[in-house]
């Protein structure tokens, strides 16, 4: 086991030491920071103006008037965090592959954050009904959800993402796939979307996934292929 982790910190070191060789990682990873901290703003203000906008109706969804409510707080907020705690440990682990896995999720930050704004509806079921609570991440989850951002579900769309980056290893692309259908699934129970957020995910993710490799192709080629310490 000790061998295992010797040979496996040495292939790591390597992958250091060639991305640090290349001579535009630095440029891809730094507008790559950039560009996610750009997105995160938008989505920032997209969910202060959604909260202006949030409190108007509810409609019927023929889902979820047939579906029971079960109480996923801790599916969807805590273990929400845990798999962005495994995003970024992916990327510490194969540093090539930061820049465009950073920009990616940028630019579906950015898509969902214009797509939140377009139709305004308030949630599947009044929280006089169901109560649902921040509480135990703190403030932390407000940077990123206001509770109103409903079109279209990041919970479903940021691990369908990762599926397709990582699509060609198979153990990532199930367990990223069987992490969308998790998180679809604990919203739709927990009544925190609707059913039209959760299915449109897909498509939607899909279109920035093949965006992303359109509009960021060298990033994506090092994503692919890591470099070589004679880069």
């Amino acid at each position: 086991m000790r061998m295992v982790y010797s040979i496996e910190l040495t292939r790591i070191a390597y992958h250091y030491r060639a991305v640090g060789s290349h001579p535009r990682f630095f440029r891809a990873l730094v507008t790559g920071f950039l560009f996610l901290v750009v997105s995160l703003g938008i989505n920032n203000l997209t969910n202060a103006y959604v909260n202006l906008h949030g409190e108007t109706m509810s409609v019927q969804d023929i889902l979820l008037d047939h579906l029971p409510y079960v109480q996923l707080d801790d599916v969807y907020l805590e273990g929400f965090v845990i798999f962005i705690g495994c995003i970024a440990l992916l990327g510490l682990h194969r540093p090539h592959k930061i820049p465009f896995l950073l920009k990616s999720v940028a630019l579906f930050v950015a898509i969902r954050s214009f797509f939140m704004i377009l139709t305004h509806l308030s949630l599947p079921l009044s929280q006089f009904e169901y109560q649902r609570d921040y509480a135990p991440l703190g403030g932390f989850l407000h940077l990123f959800s206001s509770g109103n951002d409903l079109f279209f579900s990041g919970h479903t769309g940021l691990p369908f993402l990762m599926a397709l980056l990582f699509w060609k290893k198979p153990y990532l692309r199930v367990m990223f796939l069987a992490a969308s259908l998790i998180f679809g699934a604990s919203v739709l129970l927990a009544r925190v979307h609707y059913s039209i957020d959760v299915f449109a995910a897909f498509f939607i993710t899909y279109s920035i996934f093949h965006l992303a490799m359109w509009l960021f192709k060298t990033d994506y080629a090092l994503f692919m292929e890591p470099p070589s310490c004679n880069a």
